[in-house]
């Protein structure tokens, strides 16, 4: 009996699924996902947003593993371990599309122009489909997209639009990044490949683009399981500088040698690179960096330190609001004597704190300065206070460390069990 526990335990925490955070290009509103449960508020009206849809309940059924506003904010998706993409009109938070995927949803955009939304699943695969309303507002439930490229019998872990809409840029856990001509005749697929960005030596876990005003120039951020945020030429595939954040965040000493990196898990950018922040796996903070974008080169500014229980699991830039909003929690945790676990920060003028050499700590989000702070903490959490034990929110970041390196870090297997595994894969699914 005891193993049987320990055994769900593990799977348990295995499923564990970090809490995301997205917010409106233009600050409208903010989105927070825990669990199966996407959390909307309008941080215009401060109040909170009720999600509808007509063919089935707004929630999804399983763990959301991404969430993403569409450039010009008109559009929301959601996606994850319940198969299903849903796709939302902002101004009346309606869902207007909901396609089934085969198998798990791992990242999940949508085109610059709004006319496609594109989702990875766990096999490798980017599938596309077309977002096309009918008369009421409303498209057809249950559609099936179809593939767009592959990187087959690899997780994708980010999917990306370059600024100019011209490219895809696609990460995985084999330490590679694609970037793939977006077709203009879907049904035959995207076969042009533009480059592979190749350089990092463990799994690519997040990624962002970065651009002048123009859009005429972009360029690539990346994070890794190897501690490291790459910067690329991605029409190229020309790598032009590394940046070990573990090391600036001292994280290791500079003779140190470790098995186990602590791996970047999110990164999200200013659109001009002026201001990039990222999430290091087990970090009580978030480092801050820039690109200098004549020199083709990044380098860390600041670092953020949070009080000891605070690792960020999610973050977001808002460059209309100057400010930087973070997330920290997971779902399905064994451990913390509660399914859901979750809670919020953000830093207000956040170029100003940044270029403040002493540096004013962050605004917890009750603060009286953020407009419906209060409301917006209490809608977001749910049930859940600032004031929970610290045992909960670590077992919620170990939880997902176990979860990202159960399913992001290659696992090497002997003879008679890669048999075993191969005879027991559940990918094929026969046709009627």
């Amino acid at each position: 009996m005891e193993e049987e526990i320990l055994t769900e335990e593990t799977r348990r925490e295995a499923d564990a699924a970090p809490a995301l955070i997205s917010i409106h290009p233009l600050q409208k509103s903010i989105a927070l996902a825990l669990g199966s449960e996407v959390r909307i508020f309008d941080l215009e009206k401060e109040n909170a947003v009720t999600l509808t849809d007509e063919a089935c309940s707004p929630s999804h059924s399983d763990a959301i593993r991404a969430i993403c506003f569409g450039a010009n904010g008109s559009l929301f998706a959601s996606a994850g371990d319940d198969k299903l993409v849903k796709v939302w009109r902002t101004d009346t938070w309606h869902c207007i599309k909901t396609v089934h995927s085969d198998k798990r949803v791992s990242a999940v955009a949508i085109s610059f122009d709004g006319l496609f939304v594109t989702f990875a699943d766990k096999f490798g695969i980017v599938w596309i489909e077309r977002l096309e309303e009918d008369g009421q507002g409303q498209t057809s439930v249950g559609t099936k997209a179809v593939p767009l490229l592959g990187h087959y019998c690899s997780i994708i872990t980010s999917l990306k639009f370059s600024p100019d809409g011209r490219f895809i840029a696609t990460a995985d856990r084999d330490f590679k990044i694609r970037i793939t001509v977006f077709p203009k005749c879907l049904p035959k697929g995207a076969h042009e490949i533009q480059s592979f960005c190749l350089g990092h030596t463990d799994f690519v876990s997040c990624l962002a683009f970065i651009h002048l005003a123009d859009c005429r120039q972009s360029l690539l951020l990346s994070g890794s399981g190897d501690a490291t945020v790459r910067l690329w030429d991605h029409v190229s595939g020309c790598l032009l500088d590394t940046c070990d954040v573990r090391k600036q965040a001292g994280l290791l000493k500079s003779n140190e040698i470790i098995k186990d990196f602590p791996a970047v898990t999110d990164i999200n950018a200013f659109p001009d690179g002026s201001l990039v922040a990222v999430v290091i796996q087990g970090f009580h903070g978030v480092v801050i960096l820039k690109c200098d974008f004549s020199a083709r080169s990044i380098f860390v500014t600041k670092i953020v330190c949070m009080e000891e229980n605070f690792m960020p699991t999610s973050l977001v830039l808002s460059s209309s609001a100057n400010m930087l909003w973070m997330v920290m929690g997971a779902s399905n945790i064994s451990k913390s004597g509660s399914s859901e676990l979750a809670r919020l920060l953000v830093i207000s003028d956040v170029d100003k704190y940044v270029s403040n050499e002493q540096g004013d700590c962050p605004v917890i989000l009750e603060d009286k300065n953020i407009p419906g702070g209060e409301k917006l903490l209490l809608k977001l959490q749910g049930s859940v206070h600032l004031a929970k034990q610290d045992a909960a929110f670590t077992a919620a970041a170990t939880a997902v460390k176990v979860a990202m390196q159960n399913l992001l870090a290659k696992k090497q297997y002997s003879v008679e069990k890669r048999d075993l595994r191969k005879r027991n894969r559940n990918d094929r699914k026969f046709k009627k």
